[in-house]
């Protein structure tokens, strides 16, 4: 029974062994020309002024934290849309429900003007 597995076995590895020629022939081959602009940290464009371990308000991370919870939200509407008509009037409540929980929280954070991006 393992060896029906061989071969997939050996597809994984001739894919290792690739990635490792061609990352180990571009740093054997490659140009090694370092210069200020190649060696410094890169943000969108713009020249980094400061240190950049400085501290990020939480509002940033609420607001990352939220942007997930209505994109897990997205997620499991489309499976549920999809098989509407098969969960009848009972799909129907459990989504009513699921929804009506999500827009507390939203009017929780509304509330608590986490949306707010001016201080």
């Amino acid at each position: 029974m393992l060896l029906a597995y061989l071969p997939i076995l050996i597809w994984i590895l001739l894919c290792a062994g690739l990635a490792l020629a061609i990352v180990f022939l571009s740093h054997v081959l490659g140009r090694k020309r370092p210069t200020g602009a190649k060696l410094s940290p890169y943000e969108c464009g713009i020249t980094p002024v400061g240190d950049a371990r400085s501290r990020f308000p939480i509002k940033f991370y609420i607001i990352a934290v939220v942007f997930l919870v209505f994109d897990i939200e997205a997620a499991f509407l489309y499976p549920w849309a999809v098989i509407y008509k098969k969960l009848a009037l009972v799909g129907l409540l459990e989504m009513a429900v699921f929804m009506a929980v999500l827009l507390v929280g939203y009017l929780y954070l509304w509330k608590k003007r986490v949306f707010d991006w001016e201080d």
